[in-house]
């Protein structure tokens, strides 16, 4: 299969991991709290429990889609009217909050237990197993594409989002500045979305 197939996964996968929601924010705050280091143990248990969901959901999707094709439908109605929630939600947010309280990063488990509990992340790896089935040639072959895109994406992602971190608190000084951030990255979102529909 040739490389351009995969372009339309992978800029799902960067779109919808690089965009705004609890695990991004918490990489932020980490990044600005704590440095990029110190926050290594959260963006990996993170990026490990996102690929482990898109396994999850590539397994499972893969065979019930060849039994019941209009679930993929369904699915991709659900999934876009999720992320087109999200992106709205994000466009309207402001700045990250921020606690100052905070001692310590957020711990491998700990980011792996958030992670799996994020519902954008099972509406990502759901919509992405429905919509992408047709790059692999089975369930197995799936599972593997999509851990290990969305593994890779969200490691880059939350990296961008902990040095942002660092460089957002000097730079962002309005709540203006973080709302032109937040509606740019929303439209993004949406803007992901078309992809599914290919």
């Amino acid at each position: 299969m040739a490389f351009d197939q995969f372009l339309p996964l992978i800029a799902f996968a960067a779109v919808s991991t690089v965009t705004p929601g609890a695990t991004t924010t918490l990489a932020t705050a980490s990044g600005a709290h704590f440095g990029f280091r110190r926050s290594l143990p959260f963006m990996i248990g993170v990026a490990i429990g996102l690929a482990a969901m898109a396994v999850t959901a590539a397994a499972g999707l893969a065979g019930l889609l060849l039994a019941a094709p209009s679930l993929e439908l369904a699915m991709k109605l659900a999934g876009s009217a999720y992320l087109l929630w999200l992106a709205i939600r994000i466009g309207r947010s402001g700045p990250p909050h921020r606690d100052a309280s905070i001692a310590r990063p957020t711990s491998f488990a700990g980011a792996l237990w958030i992670q799996l509990q994020n519902p954008k992340g099972w509406a990502m790896t759901l919509g992405a197993a429905a919509s992408f089935a047709g790059l692999a040639r089975g369930a197995t072959e799936l599972a593997a594409l999509l851990g290990m895109v969305f593994g890779i994406f969200a490691l880059l992602s939350l990296m961008l989002w902990c040095v942002a971190g660092q460089l957002l608190a000097r730079l962002l000084r309005s709540e203006r500045q973080w709302r032109l951030l937040n509606l740019a990255l929303a439209l993004a979102l949406a803007g992901s979305i078309a992809t599914m529909w290919r």
